[in-house]
């Protein structure tokens, strides 16, 4: 790439050909040609690329004059135009995409095929991809835009400085994504567990494993009567395991409470509120309580008369003491 430090990252061909697009036609006629050229190397040496003084350079910039003319026309216009018109589908492959907008915009202006200028139209494409893909997540919105990213390949930073969000976010976004990864393979190898069974058999098999109905349908590529009609048949077993289900996590939330302030034995009852009292000699916070009563297995109903109605554990104390 032509260029200095001066002239920061913007390659000279593209700085020359901004120059050039400028130019009216009297400036390239033949009594004109060699005063503009040299105006168009001054320039180009304030701008920091120091042209007048290298032969190179001075070669390239008569070329690209020598284009302009040719073409009777600026191949910005056309280069610029075709970036434009860029979609999606169409810098799915942006080496494709590149070689196939150097060729096309080449035809009239050859200086563009040369291996150096093909480079930055890479880089030019690379970056107008960038552009739509963030195009796309705006107006997806929220999580999908953030989803739409990621799925693409495109850098965290890029990503949190296109659409406005923390990190925080993108973090939250990715794990949901890594989590239904995790999901999609564990439910592809339920499938290979039951390579052997019927296709109805195959579908409970992901049934009884807690599959969603969207991955079932997803991945075991089946309809949605299949399944409907697999689940139809398995309705009271289903009914059981969502009693089964629901008692369990009522046997839990109740061990989780603890006895019933009736059920307690007076001796267990001096042992918690004496356990309680201290935990309050460290906190005032009912929250702070809570979490240390729930930490010693104190039971619940006492910790809720201790931080609702302190003085009760008094009446409860003395009544456990005889």
């Amino acid at each position: 790439m032509s260029t200095n430090a001066a002239s920061e990252t913007k390659p000279l061909w593209l700085s020359m050909e901004g120059m050039i697009s400028e130019l009216a036609d009297q400036d390239l006629a033949a009594g004109s040609k060699e005063a503009t050229i040299r105006r168009l190397a001054g320039g180009l040496d304030e701008a920091g690329y120091g042209v007048s003084g290298h032969a190179g350079r001075m070669l390239e910039l008569r070329a690209a004059v020598d284009e302009r003319i040719a073409a009777g026309r600026p191949l910005l216009k056309d280069f610029e135009g075709a970036i434009a018109a860029l979609q999606l589908a169409d810098v799915a492959d942006t080496d494709v995409a590149a070689a196939k907008l150097a060729v096309d915009v080449g035809a009239a202006f050859p200086l563009l095929k040369g291996l150096e200028r093909r480079a930055d139209v890479r880089n030019i494409v690379t970056g107008t991809r960038l552009d739509l893909l963030i195009a796309e997540a705006e107006s997806l919105g929220g999580d999908p835009g953030v989803r739409y990213l990621i799925t693409a390949g495109v850098e965290i930073e890029v990503i949190t400085e296109a659409l406005g969000i923390t990190r925080a976010d993108y973090d939250r976004v990715d794990a949901e994504m890594a989590a239904e990864r995790a999901e999609r393979k564990r439910v592809r190898g339920l499938l290979d567990e039951a390579v052997d069974k019927t296709g109805d058999e195959r579908i409970k098999h992901l049934i009884d494993n807690d599959v969603a109905d969207g991955l079932i349908l997803e991945i075991a590529e089946v309809e949605q009567s299949a399944l409907d009609g697999v689940k139809k048949a398995m309705e009271a077993e289903l009914a059981e395991k969502k009693r089964l289900a629901e008692e369990e996590a009522a046997r839990k939330a109740a061990e989780a409470e603890g006895p019933s302030l009736e059920s307690i034995s007076a001796e267990d009852m001096l042992e918690y509120i004496e356990g309680i009292r201290e935990i309050m000699e460290f906190s005032d916070q009912e929250e702070e309580i809570r979490t240390m009563c729930e930490q010693s297995d104190m039971p619940k109903c006492l910790v809720d008369i201790a931080v609702s109605e302190p003085d009760k554990l008094d009446e409860l104390e003395t009544k456990a003491g005889g």
